[in-house]
Protein backbone atom coordinates (compact mmCIF):
# COMPACT_ATOMS: atom_id res chain seq x y z
CA UNK A 1 0.00 0.00 0.00
CA UNK A 2 2.58 2.26 0.70
CA UNK A 3 4.69 1.28 -2.28
CA UNK A 4 1.08 2.58 -4.05
CA UNK A 5 0.84 5.74 -2.59
CA UNK A 6 4.50 6.62 -3.10
CA UNK A 7 4.67 5.87 -6.75
CA UNK A 8 1.35 8.05 -7.27
CA UNK A 9 3.44 11.10 -5.43
CA UNK A 10 6.39 10.38 -7.23
CA UNK A 11 4.47 10.42 -10.67
CA UNK A 12 2.36 13.21 -9.45
CA UNK A 13 5.75 15.27 -8.73
CA UNK A 14 6.89 14.88 -12.31
CA UNK A 15 4.01 15.49 -14.43
CA UNK A 16 3.68 18.88 -11.69
CA UNK A 17 7.53 19.79 -13.03
CA UNK A 18 6.75 19.11 -17.03
CA UNK A 19 3.80 21.29 -16.92
CA UNK A 20 5.60 24.05 -15.03
CA UNK A 21 8.51 24.01 -17.67
CA UNK A 22 5.56 23.90 -20.68
CA UNK A 23 3.63 26.37 -18.93
CA UNK A 24 5.77 29.12 -17.83
CA UNK A 25 8.72 28.11 -20.93
CA UNK A 26 7.45 26.89 -24.01
CA UNK A 27 3.76 27.55 -24.35
CA UNK A 28 3.90 31.11 -26.24
CA UNK A 29 6.88 29.10 -28.17
CA UNK A 30 5.93 28.40 -32.12
CA UNK A 31 7.62 24.94 -31.69
CA UNK A 32 4.30 23.03 -31.98
CA UNK A 33 5.76 19.84 -32.95
CA UNK A 34 8.19 19.79 -30.56
CA UNK A 35 5.90 20.90 -27.56
CA UNK A 36 3.99 17.71 -28.42
CA UNK A 37 6.87 15.35 -27.78
CA UNK A 38 7.40 17.45 -24.89
CA UNK A 39 4.43 16.91 -23.07
CA UNK A 40 3.72 13.13 -24.08
CA UNK A 41 7.42 12.84 -22.77
CA UNK A 42 6.18 14.31 -20.10
CA UNK A 43 3.30 11.65 -19.12
CA UNK A 44 5.60 8.22 -20.32
CA UNK A 45 8.26 9.80 -18.37
CA UNK A 46 5.98 10.32 -15.08
CA UNK A 47 5.00 6.53 -15.52
CA UNK A 48 8.45 4.96 -15.76
CA UNK A 49 10.52 6.56 -14.10
CA UNK A 50 9.45 5.86 -10.57
CA UNK A 51 10.46 2.45 -11.43
CA UNK A 52 14.04 2.93 -12.57
CA UNK A 53 15.84 2.98 -8.93
CA UNK A 54 19.56 3.00 -8.62
CA UNK A 55 20.77 0.73 -5.55
CA UNK A 56 23.75 1.95 -3.41
CA UNK A 57 25.44 0.10 -0.85
CA UNK A 58 26.86 1.21 2.22
CA UNK A 59 28.94 -0.69 4.47
CA UNK A 60 28.60 0.29 8.42
CA UNK A 61 29.32 -1.44 11.40
CA UNK A 62 27.02 -4.30 12.58
CA UNK A 63 24.05 -3.71 14.81
CA UNK A 64 24.02 -5.41 18.19
CA UNK A 65 21.98 -8.99 17.59
CA UNK A 66 20.90 -11.22 20.54
CA UNK A 67 22.46 -15.05 20.75
CA UNK A 68 20.44 -18.11 21.03
CA UNK A 69 19.98 -19.77 24.60
CA UNK A 70 19.56 -23.70 24.19
CA UNK A 71 18.95 -23.67 20.77
CA UNK A 72 15.86 -21.34 20.82
CA UNK A 73 15.25 -17.70 19.06
CA UNK A 74 15.13 -14.94 21.83
CA UNK A 75 11.46 -13.06 21.65
CA UNK A 76 11.66 -9.91 19.93
CA UNK A 77 9.89 -8.17 22.60
CA UNK A 78 12.45 -9.25 25.14
CA UNK A 79 14.13 -6.00 26.83
CA UNK A 80 10.99 -3.95 26.25
CA UNK A 81 8.03 -3.04 27.78
CA UNK A 82 5.57 -1.69 27.26
CA UNK A 83 2.87 0.74 29.05
CA UNK A 84 -0.28 -1.26 30.38
CA UNK A 85 -3.18 0.03 28.11
CA UNK A 86 -6.24 -0.51 29.03
CA UNK A 87 -8.47 -0.07 26.57
CA UNK A 88 -7.20 0.21 23.42
CA UNK A 89 -8.76 2.35 20.77
CA UNK A 90 -10.05 1.50 17.38
CA UNK A 91 -7.46 2.83 15.01
CA UNK A 92 -8.93 3.37 11.35
CA UNK A 93 -6.64 2.53 8.81
CA UNK A 94 -6.51 6.00 6.44
CA UNK A 95 -4.70 3.66 3.68
CA UNK A 96 -7.70 1.75 3.13
CA UNK A 97 -9.76 4.82 3.33
CA UNK A 98 -7.78 6.50 0.63
CA UNK A 99 -7.69 3.43 -2.11
CA UNK A 100 -11.15 3.67 -1.50
CA UNK A 101 -11.90 6.65 -2.71
CA UNK A 102 -9.46 6.61 -4.96
CA UNK A 103 -11.11 3.15 -6.69
CA UNK A 104 -14.57 5.06 -6.83
CA UNK A 105 -13.33 8.39 -8.49
CA UNK A 106 -11.59 5.49 -11.02
CA UNK A 107 -14.54 3.53 -11.43
CA UNK A 108 -16.49 6.52 -12.33
CA UNK A 109 -14.14 7.89 -15.27
CA UNK A 110 -13.68 4.76 -16.67
CA UNK A 111 -17.39 4.62 -16.73
CA UNK A 112 -17.52 8.35 -18.23
CA UNK A 113 -14.88 6.54 -20.47
CA UNK A 114 -16.75 3.74 -21.62
CA UNK A 115 -20.14 6.01 -21.90
CA UNK A 116 -17.96 8.67 -24.49
CA UNK A 117 -16.82 5.28 -26.63
CA UNK A 118 -20.47 4.60 -27.02
CA UNK A 119 -21.57 7.84 -27.87
CA UNK A 120 -18.58 8.17 -30.47
CA UNK A 121 -20.18 4.20 -32.00
CA UNK A 122 -24.01 6.05 -32.03
CA UNK A 123 -22.89 8.90 -34.06
CA UNK A 124 -20.95 6.51 -36.53
CA UNK A 125 -23.07 4.11 -36.62
CA UNK A 126 -25.02 3.50 -39.81
CA UNK A 127 -23.87 6.49 -41.47
CA UNK A 128 -22.34 6.45 -45.45
CA UNK A 129 -18.73 6.08 -44.96
CA UNK A 130 -16.98 7.98 -48.14
CA UNK A 131 -13.14 6.74 -49.23
CA UNK A 132 -10.81 9.13 -50.31
CA UNK A 133 -7.25 8.29 -49.84
CA UNK A 134 -5.98 7.36 -46.56
CA UNK A 135 -9.21 9.49 -45.04
CA UNK A 136 -12.96 8.20 -44.18
CA UNK A 137 -15.52 10.86 -44.70
CA UNK A 138 -18.59 10.96 -42.79
CA UNK A 139 -21.43 13.24 -43.60
CA UNK A 140 -24.05 13.45 -40.67
CA UNK A 141 -27.06 15.40 -40.00
CA UNK A 142 -26.11 16.30 -36.11
CA UNK A 143 -25.84 19.67 -34.81
CA UNK A 144 -22.20 18.71 -33.72
CA UNK A 145 -18.93 19.85 -34.10
CA UNK A 146 -16.53 18.78 -36.53
CA UNK A 147 -13.97 16.49 -35.73
CA UNK A 148 -11.58 13.17 -36.34
CA UNK A 149 -11.21 10.06 -34.90
CA UNK A 150 -7.95 8.39 -36.47
CA UNK A 151 -9.07 8.44 -40.16
CA UNK A 152 -12.80 9.34 -39.90
CA UNK A 153 -13.53 13.08 -40.70
CA UNK A 154 -17.26 13.73 -39.17
CA UNK A 155 -18.76 16.88 -40.59
CA UNK A 156 -22.27 18.24 -41.32
CA UNK A 157 -21.91 19.84 -44.75
CA UNK A 158 -25.46 21.94 -44.60
CA UNK A 159 -23.96 23.83 -42.02
CA UNK A 160 -21.52 25.45 -44.16
CA UNK A 161 -20.54 26.69 -46.94
CA UNK A 162 -17.93 25.40 -49.66
CA UNK A 163 -15.28 27.54 -48.09
CA UNK A 164 -15.93 26.83 -44.55
CA UNK A 165 -15.53 23.07 -45.26
CA UNK A 166 -12.65 22.87 -47.19
CA UNK A 167 -10.93 25.33 -44.09
CA UNK A 168 -12.22 22.45 -41.49
CA UNK A 169 -11.55 19.31 -43.94
CA UNK A 170 -7.89 20.75 -43.96
CA UNK A 171 -7.74 21.24 -40.53
CA UNK A 172 -9.38 17.78 -39.59
CA UNK A 173 -6.73 16.06 -42.35
CA UNK A 174 -3.87 17.39 -39.77
CA UNK A 175 -5.15 15.76 -36.90
CA UNK A 176 -6.23 12.31 -38.77
CA UNK A 177 -2.61 12.50 -40.58
CA UNK A 178 -0.72 13.17 -37.15
CA UNK A 179 -2.80 10.66 -35.45
CA UNK A 180 -3.91 13.47 -32.91
CA UNK A 181 -6.35 10.86 -31.72
CA UNK A 182 -3.55 8.97 -29.90
CA UNK A 183 -2.35 12.16 -27.76
CA UNK A 184 -5.87 12.84 -27.26
CA UNK A 185 -6.98 8.56 -25.97
CA UNK A 186 -3.37 8.57 -23.82
CA UNK A 187 -4.08 12.29 -22.34
CA UNK A 188 -7.74 10.75 -21.13
CA UNK A 189 -6.38 7.49 -19.51
CA UNK A 190 -4.32 9.62 -17.45
CA UNK A 191 -6.54 11.58 -16.11
CA UNK A 192 -8.63 8.14 -15.20
CA UNK A 193 -5.16 6.89 -13.48
CA UNK A 194 -4.74 10.43 -11.49
CA UNK A 195 -7.66 12.17 -11.10
CA UNK A 196 -7.13 13.51 -7.71
CA UNK A 197 -4.33 15.60 -9.16
CA UNK A 198 -5.58 18.58 -10.42
CA UNK A 199 -2.04 19.16 -12.58
CA UNK A 200 -3.25 16.34 -15.00
CA UNK A 201 -6.23 18.17 -16.24
CA UNK A 202 -4.18 21.35 -17.15
CA UNK A 203 -1.93 18.91 -18.23
CA UNK A 204 -4.57 17.19 -20.84
CA UNK A 205 -6.30 21.00 -21.14
CA UNK A 206 -2.57 21.71 -22.93
CA UNK A 207 -1.88 18.51 -24.91
CA UNK A 208 -5.60 19.67 -26.60
CA UNK A 209 -4.45 22.83 -27.24
CA UNK A 210 -1.36 22.56 -28.54
CA UNK A 211 -2.89 19.89 -31.34
CA UNK A 212 -5.34 22.49 -31.83
CA UNK A 213 -1.81 24.22 -32.90
CA UNK A 214 -0.66 22.33 -34.88
CA UNK A 215 -3.83 21.61 -37.32
CA UNK A 216 -4.10 25.27 -37.52
CA UNK A 217 -0.55 26.11 -38.41
CA UNK A 218 -0.37 22.96 -40.98
CA UNK A 219 -3.81 23.73 -42.03
CA UNK A 220 -2.99 27.81 -42.92
CA UNK A 221 -0.13 26.51 -45.15
CA UNK A 222 -2.60 24.94 -47.03
CA UNK A 223 -5.28 27.52 -47.60
CA UNK A 224 -4.70 30.74 -49.58
CA UNK A 225 -7.29 32.82 -47.56
CA UNK A 226 -5.88 33.13 -43.82
CA UNK A 227 -8.24 35.72 -42.95
CA UNK A 228 -11.60 33.19 -44.19
CA UNK A 229 -9.88 30.41 -42.02
CA UNK A 230 -9.83 32.85 -39.01
CA UNK A 231 -13.41 33.57 -39.66
CA UNK A 232 -14.40 29.93 -39.75
CA UNK A 233 -12.52 29.13 -36.40
CA UNK A 234 -15.30 31.88 -35.38
CA UNK A 235 -18.27 30.37 -36.64
CA UNK A 236 -17.73 27.40 -35.46
CA UNK A 237 -17.76 28.47 -32.25
CA UNK A 238 -21.45 28.92 -31.49
CA UNK A 239 -21.80 24.55 -31.81
CA UNK A 240 -21.14 23.96 -28.69
CA UNK A 241 -21.84 19.87 -29.35
CA UNK A 242 -18.96 17.80 -29.50
CA UNK A 243 -17.89 14.41 -28.66
CA UNK A 244 -15.34 13.89 -25.66
CA UNK A 245 -12.68 11.58 -27.08
CA UNK A 246 -12.26 13.19 -30.11
CA UNK A 247 -10.10 15.88 -32.12
CA UNK A 248 -12.86 18.08 -32.37
CA UNK A 249 -12.70 21.44 -34.89
CA UNK A 250 -14.51 23.60 -32.00
CA UNK A 251 -12.19 25.21 -28.88
CA UNK A 252 -13.20 27.20 -26.11
CA UNK A 253 -9.70 28.95 -26.71
CA UNK A 254 -10.03 30.02 -30.35
CA UNK A 255 -8.61 33.75 -29.16
CA UNK A 256 -5.98 32.33 -28.43
CA UNK A 257 -5.45 30.09 -31.49
CA UNK A 258 -5.89 33.14 -33.39
CA UNK A 259 -3.17 34.58 -31.99
CA UNK A 260 -1.13 31.75 -32.38
CA UNK A 261 -1.70 31.48 -36.29
CA UNK A 262 -0.45 35.34 -36.17
CA UNK A 263 2.32 35.07 -34.04
CA UNK A 264 5.68 35.91 -35.65
CA UNK A 265 8.18 32.14 -35.30
CA UNK A 266 9.96 31.61 -32.76
CA UNK A 267 13.85 31.55 -33.19
CA UNK A 268 15.66 28.91 -33.23
CA UNK A 269 17.77 29.73 -29.95
CA UNK A 270 14.63 29.21 -28.03
CA UNK A 271 15.34 25.51 -28.02
CA UNK A 272 17.36 25.71 -24.72
CA UNK A 273 14.42 25.65 -23.14
CA UNK A 274 13.57 22.14 -23.63
CA UNK A 275 16.64 20.94 -21.61
CA UNK A 276 15.60 23.25 -18.64
CA UNK A 277 13.81 20.02 -17.45
CA UNK A 278 17.25 18.32 -17.23
CA UNK A 279 18.35 19.49 -14.16
CA UNK A 280 15.46 18.74 -12.60
CA UNK A 281 15.13 15.42 -13.58
CA UNK A 282 18.78 14.51 -12.20
CA UNK A 283 18.13 15.96 -8.70
CA UNK A 284 14.67 13.97 -8.69
CA UNK A 285 16.86 10.98 -9.76
CA UNK A 286 19.62 11.83 -6.70
CA UNK A 287 16.83 12.59 -4.08
CA UNK A 288 14.44 9.89 -4.98
CA UNK A 289 15.50 7.37 -6.70
CA UNK A 290 18.93 6.44 -5.25
CA UNK A 291 17.74 3.57 -3.04
CA UNK A 292 20.78 2.85 -0.51
CA UNK A 293 20.98 -0.69 1.19
CA UNK A 294 23.41 -1.18 4.36
CA UNK A 295 25.49 -3.88 4.56
CA UNK A 296 27.70 -4.88 7.84
CA UNK A 297 31.51 -5.03 7.39
CA UNK A 298 32.25 -7.48 9.87
CA UNK A 299 29.45 -10.37 9.36
CA UNK A 300 30.08 -9.90 5.18
CA UNK A 301 33.71 -10.50 6.35
CA UNK A 302 33.92 -13.07 8.67
CA UNK A 303 31.28 -15.17 6.57
CA UNK A 304 33.76 -15.16 3.44
CA UNK A 305 36.66 -15.93 6.31
CA UNK A 306 34.55 -18.95 6.89
CA UNK A 307 34.03 -19.73 3.12
CA UNK A 308 37.37 -19.74 2.50
CA UNK A 309 39.29 -20.89 5.76
CA UNK A 310 36.73 -23.71 6.85
CA UNK A 311 37.07 -26.10 4.35
CA UNK A 312 34.94 -29.70 4.56
CA UNK A 313 36.17 -32.73 3.09
CA UNK A 314 33.55 -36.04 2.63
CA UNK A 315 34.68 -39.54 1.36
CA UNK A 316 32.17 -41.52 1.33
CA UNK A 317 31.84 -45.56 0.50
CA UNK A 318 29.02 -47.91 0.70
CA UNK A 319 27.61 -51.42 0.47
CA UNK A 320 28.91 -51.56 -4.03
CA UNK A 321 32.46 -49.81 -3.19
CA UNK A 322 35.32 -52.38 -4.86
CA UNK A 323 38.61 -53.45 -3.37
CA UNK A 324 39.65 -51.26 -5.60
CA UNK A 325 37.81 -47.89 -5.14
CA UNK A 326 38.59 -48.70 -1.16
CA UNK A 327 42.57 -48.49 -2.40
CA UNK A 328 42.22 -45.39 -4.30
CA UNK A 329 40.22 -43.30 -1.06
CA UNK A 330 43.13 -44.72 0.96
CA UNK A 331 45.71 -43.42 -1.68
CA UNK A 332 43.27 -40.28 -1.85
CA UNK A 333 44.05 -39.72 2.17
CA UNK A 334 47.24 -40.05 1.87
CA UNK A 335 48.21 -37.74 -1.13
CA UNK A 336 46.18 -35.06 -0.20
CA UNK A 337 45.71 -34.82 3.34
CA UNK A 338 48.43 -36.86 4.64
CA UNK A 339 46.17 -39.10 6.57
CA UNK A 340 46.76 -43.31 6.88
CA UNK A 341 44.30 -45.56 6.16
CA UNK A 342 44.19 -49.29 6.60
CA UNK A 343 40.95 -51.75 5.43
CA UNK A 344 41.11 -55.33 7.14
CA UNK A 345 38.19 -57.49 7.80
CA UNK A 346 36.69 -57.20 4.40
CA UNK A 347 33.32 -59.83 3.80
CA UNK A 348 30.91 -60.08 0.73
CA UNK A 349 28.03 -61.89 0.23
CA UNK A 350 26.60 -63.36 -3.30
CA UNK A 351 26.09 -60.50 -4.77
CA UNK A 352 29.45 -59.23 -3.76
CA UNK A 353 28.27 -56.36 -1.43
CA UNK A 354 30.18 -55.70 1.59
CA UNK A 355 28.62 -57.32 5.04
CA UNK A 356 31.81 -56.76 7.00
CA UNK A 357 34.77 -54.37 7.15
CA UNK A 358 36.89 -52.48 9.27
CA UNK A 359 38.62 -49.14 8.54
CA UNK A 360 41.56 -48.00 10.92
CA UNK A 361 42.14 -44.14 9.74
CA UNK A 362 45.00 -42.38 12.14
CA UNK A 363 47.01 -38.68 11.22
CA UNK A 364 50.89 -38.65 12.20
CA UNK A 365 51.08 -39.54 16.23
CA UNK A 366 47.59 -38.34 16.87
CA UNK A 367 44.74 -40.78 18.03
CA UNK A 368 43.28 -43.52 15.85
CA UNK A 369 39.67 -43.91 14.86
CA UNK A 370 38.32 -47.09 13.79
CA UNK A 371 35.29 -48.13 11.24
CA UNK A 372 34.12 -51.58 12.40
CA UNK A 373 31.12 -53.03 10.50
CA UNK A 374 30.25 -56.64 11.08
CA UNK A 375 26.98 -59.09 9.91
CA UNK A 376 24.99 -60.61 7.23
CA UNK A 377 23.55 -57.71 5.72
CA UNK A 378 25.07 -55.59 3.64
CA UNK A 379 26.14 -52.23 4.82
CA UNK A 380 25.00 -48.97 5.29
CA UNK A 381 26.76 -46.06 3.72
CA UNK A 382 29.92 -44.94 5.86
CA UNK A 383 32.03 -41.79 5.31
CA UNK A 384 35.20 -40.13 6.61
CA UNK A 385 34.83 -36.13 7.30
CA UNK A 386 37.94 -33.93 6.86
CA UNK A 387 37.57 -30.51 8.37
CA UNK A 388 40.36 -28.13 7.45
CA UNK A 389 40.59 -25.47 9.93
CA UNK A 390 41.93 -21.82 9.06
CA UNK A 391 45.24 -22.57 10.80
CA UNK A 392 46.36 -25.45 8.69
CA UNK A 393 44.79 -28.14 11.07
CA UNK A 394 42.72 -30.85 10.31
CA UNK A 395 40.48 -32.48 12.25
CA UNK A 396 38.76 -36.69 11.31
CA UNK A 397 35.27 -37.40 12.03
CA UNK A 398 33.86 -40.96 10.89
CA UNK A 399 29.96 -41.31 10.10
CA UNK A 400 28.51 -44.85 10.01
CA UNK A 401 25.06 -46.54 10.03
CA UNK A 402 24.07 -44.65 6.33
CA UNK A 403 24.68 -40.86 7.98
CA UNK A 404 26.69 -39.52 5.57
CA UNK A 405 23.91 -39.91 3.26
CA UNK A 406 21.50 -37.50 5.61
CA UNK A 407 22.73 -33.94 6.58
CA UNK A 408 25.55 -34.05 8.77
CA UNK A 409 26.20 -30.83 11.86
CA UNK A 410 30.36 -30.48 11.30
CA UNK A 411 30.95 -27.73 14.08
CA UNK A 412 28.17 -24.78 14.03
CA UNK A 413 27.22 -25.70 10.23
CA UNK A 414 25.10 -28.55 8.23
CA UNK A 415 26.55 -30.42 5.87
CA UNK A 416 24.75 -32.04 2.76
CA UNK A 417 26.50 -34.97 0.51
CA UNK A 418 25.23 -35.08 -2.61
CA UNK A 419 27.72 -37.25 -5.05
CA UNK A 420 28.61 -40.67 -4.27
CA UNK A 421 32.39 -39.86 -4.57
CA UNK A 422 32.01 -37.26 -1.92
CA UNK A 423 33.83 -34.67 -3.43
CA UNK A 424 30.82 -32.26 -3.54
CA UNK A 425 29.52 -31.40 -0.88
CA UNK A 426 27.02 -28.43 0.18
CA UNK A 427 27.51 -26.13 3.42
CA UNK A 428 23.90 -24.88 4.84
CA UNK A 429 23.70 -23.05 8.11
CA UNK A 430 22.86 -24.96 10.90
CA UNK A 431 19.86 -22.31 12.30
CA UNK A 432 18.07 -19.83 11.47
CA UNK A 433 19.10 -16.56 11.70
CA UNK A 434 18.42 -14.90 14.60
CA UNK A 435 16.05 -11.87 15.20
CA UNK A 436 17.67 -8.31 16.44
CA UNK A 437 16.04 -6.96 19.77
CA UNK A 438 14.44 -3.69 19.48
CA UNK A 439 15.97 -1.08 21.14
CA UNK A 440 13.96 0.84 24.53
CA UNK A 441 13.30 4.57 24.54
CA UNK A 442 16.11 5.58 27.21
CA UNK A 443 14.71 6.31 30.65
CA UNK A 444 15.90 8.23 33.68
CA UNK A 445 14.84 10.23 36.71
CA UNK A 446 13.82 13.81 35.48
CA UNK A 447 14.02 16.99 37.36
CA UNK A 448 11.85 18.02 39.58
CA UNK A 449 9.76 20.45 38.85
CA UNK A 450 10.71 24.01 41.04
CA UNK A 451 8.60 24.64 44.31
CA UNK A 452 5.86 27.08 44.17
CA UNK A 453 4.81 28.94 47.09
CA UNK A 454 0.94 29.01 46.67
CA UNK A 455 0.70 31.74 49.59
CA UNK A 456 2.08 34.10 47.15
CA UNK A 457 0.50 33.16 43.90
CA UNK A 458 -2.02 36.17 43.01
CA UNK A 459 -5.98 35.31 42.71
CA UNK A 460 -7.35 36.03 39.29
CA UNK A 461 -9.59 39.09 39.27
CA UNK A 462 -13.49 38.24 39.02
CA UNK A 463 -15.00 39.86 35.87
CA UNK A 464 -18.27 42.05 36.68
CA UNK A 465 -21.65 40.14 35.85
CA UNK A 466 -22.94 42.98 33.71
CA UNK A 467 -20.23 43.32 30.74
CA UNK A 468 -21.83 46.30 29.62
CA UNK A 469 -21.04 47.98 32.19
CA UNK A 470 -18.38 49.94 31.18
CA UNK A 471 -16.86 51.38 34.69
CA UNK A 472 -16.89 47.78 35.67
CA UNK A 473 -15.15 46.30 32.97
CA UNK A 474 -12.61 49.11 33.03
CA UNK A 475 -11.38 48.28 36.30
CA UNK A 476 -11.79 44.31 35.84
CA UNK A 477 -8.94 45.43 33.07
CA UNK A 478 -7.13 46.81 34.75
CA UNK A 479 -7.01 44.08 37.91
CA UNK A 480 -6.44 41.74 34.76
CA UNK A 481 -3.37 43.73 33.81
CA UNK A 482 -2.04 43.75 37.25
CA UNK A 483 -2.51 40.18 38.06
CA UNK A 484 -0.70 39.40 34.83
CA UNK A 485 2.27 41.50 35.88
CA UNK A 486 2.11 39.36 38.88
CA UNK A 487 2.01 36.04 36.91
CA UNK A 488 5.21 36.91 35.39
CA UNK A 489 7.71 36.71 37.99
CA UNK A 490 6.46 32.70 38.32
CA UNK A 491 7.84 32.26 34.51
CA UNK A 492 11.01 31.95 34.54
CA UNK A 493 11.16 29.56 37.19
CA UNK A 494 8.57 27.23 35.33
CA UNK A 495 10.36 28.11 31.46
CA UNK A 496 13.68 26.81 32.54
CA UNK A 497 12.05 23.70 33.87
CA UNK A 498 10.47 23.39 30.79
CA UNK A 499 13.07 24.16 28.83
CA UNK A 500 15.26 21.88 30.79
CA UNK A 501 12.68 19.29 30.31
CA UNK A 502 12.71 19.50 26.94
CA UNK A 503 16.69 19.47 26.17
CA UNK A 504 16.55 16.20 28.35
CA UNK A 505 14.03 14.50 26.25
CA UNK A 506 15.64 15.67 22.81
CA UNK A 507 18.68 14.40 23.38
CA UNK A 508 16.88 10.86 24.67
CA UNK A 509 14.60 10.71 20.97
CA UNK A 510 17.90 11.92 19.03
CA UNK A 511 20.20 8.18 21.07
CA UNK A 512 16.47 6.46 20.59
CA UNK A 513 16.62 7.43 16.33
CA UNK A 514 19.96 6.06 15.95
CA UNK A 515 19.11 2.97 17.52
CA UNK A 516 15.90 2.44 15.67
CA UNK A 517 18.10 3.43 12.57
CA UNK A 518 20.46 0.58 13.46
CA UNK A 519 17.85 -1.58 14.60
CA UNK A 520 15.77 -0.93 10.86
CA UNK A 521 19.13 -1.90 9.22
CA UNK A 522 20.06 -5.17 11.07
CA UNK A 523 16.03 -6.40 10.72
CA UNK A 524 16.90 -5.78 6.49
CA UNK A 525 20.14 -7.95 6.89
CA UNK A 526 17.49 -10.19 8.85
CA UNK A 527 15.20 -10.68 6.20
CA UNK A 528 17.62 -11.39 3.65
CA UNK A 529 19.10 -13.47 5.58
CA UNK A 530 16.18 -15.25 6.32
CA UNK A 531 14.99 -15.40 2.80
CA UNK A 532 18.09 -17.07 1.57
CA UNK A 533 17.83 -19.34 4.80
CA UNK A 534 14.11 -20.07 3.31
CA UNK A 535 15.41 -21.05 -0.13
CA UNK A 536 17.91 -23.11 1.11
CA UNK A 537 15.86 -25.54 3.72
CA UNK A 538 13.37 -25.43 0.36
CA UNK A 539 15.93 -26.99 -1.86
CA UNK A 540 17.28 -28.74 0.93
CA UNK A 541 14.12 -30.65 2.57
CA UNK A 542 11.38 -29.80 -0.05
CA UNK A 543 8.79 -27.36 -0.08
CA UNK A 544 6.08 -29.35 1.49
CA UNK A 545 8.86 -31.04 3.97
CA UNK A 546 7.57 -30.35 7.85
CA UNK A 547 11.11 -29.18 8.68
CA UNK A 548 10.60 -26.00 5.77
CA UNK A 549 7.03 -25.73 7.02
CA UNK A 550 8.08 -25.04 10.75
CA UNK A 551 10.95 -22.93 9.63
CA UNK A 552 8.33 -20.89 7.78
CA UNK A 553 5.94 -20.73 10.11
CA UNK A 554 9.18 -19.26 12.83
CA UNK A 555 9.74 -16.76 10.30
CA UNK A 556 6.35 -15.58 10.05
CA UNK A 557 5.89 -15.38 13.69
CA UNK A 558 8.69 -13.87 14.37
CA UNK A 559 8.06 -10.80 11.81
CA UNK A 560 4.63 -10.72 13.53
CA UNK A 561 6.19 -9.96 16.75
CA UNK A 562 8.27 -7.65 15.20
CA UNK A 563 5.07 -5.72 13.62
CA UNK A 564 3.59 -6.11 16.74
CA UNK A 565 6.61 -4.50 18.53
CA UNK A 566 6.38 -1.74 16.08
CA UNK A 567 2.82 -1.04 16.65
CA UNK A 568 3.71 -1.01 20.78
CA UNK A 569 6.68 1.24 20.36
CA UNK A 570 4.36 3.61 17.87
CA UNK A 571 1.44 3.65 20.68
CA UNK A 572 4.52 3.87 23.72
CA UNK A 573 5.63 7.09 21.90
CA UNK A 574 1.88 9.11 21.69
CA UNK A 575 1.66 8.00 25.29
CA UNK A 576 5.05 9.74 26.03
CA UNK A 577 3.68 13.14 23.94
CA UNK A 578 0.97 13.08 26.04
CA UNK A 579 1.87 13.25 28.98
CA UNK A 580 4.48 15.49 28.28
CA UNK A 581 1.46 17.79 26.67
CA UNK A 582 0.16 17.20 30.44
CA UNK A 583 3.12 17.84 32.45
CA UNK A 584 3.18 21.32 30.20
CA UNK A 585 -0.67 21.62 30.73
CA UNK A 586 -0.24 21.48 34.59
CA UNK A 587 3.11 23.26 34.92
CA UNK A 588 1.27 26.31 33.33
CA UNK A 589 -1.60 25.90 35.33
CA UNK A 590 0.47 26.13 38.22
Amino acid sequence: METLFIFIAKSSGLLAMFYCAYYFLLRKETFFNSNRWFLLSGLVTSLVLPFLIYTKIVWIEPAPIQNAVSGSLINYSKGYISPAIENPSFDINWNYVLLAIYTIGFLALLAKFAIDFYSLNSVLKGKKVQQQADFKFVDINENIAPFSYFDYIVYNSSMYTAAELENIIEHEKVHSDQNHTVDVLVARVFCVLFWFNPIIWLYKKAILQNLEFIADNEAAKKISDKKAYQYTLLKITTHESCVAITNHFYQSLIKKRIVMLNKNQSKKRNYWKYYAVIPALVAFVLLFQIKTIAQEKERKENQEHVEKTDQIYVLKFQKNTTDQELKQIAEKLKKEHNIDMEVSDVKRNSKNELTAIKVDIQKGTGEAQTIQIEGDNPIKSCGIVITTKDNGSKKIDVVTDGGVDKPMVIGNRVVEVNETNGTNVRVLPAEAPIPPVPPVFPSGPMPEAPPVDMSKMPKPPVAPANHKDKVAMAKFEKEMAEFEKKMEAFEPDMSAFEKQIEEIMAQREAIYEKEMEKYEVAMEKFSADMEKYGQDMEQKYGKDSREYELNMKQYEKDMKLYERDMKLQERDMKLREKEMKRMEKESKKS
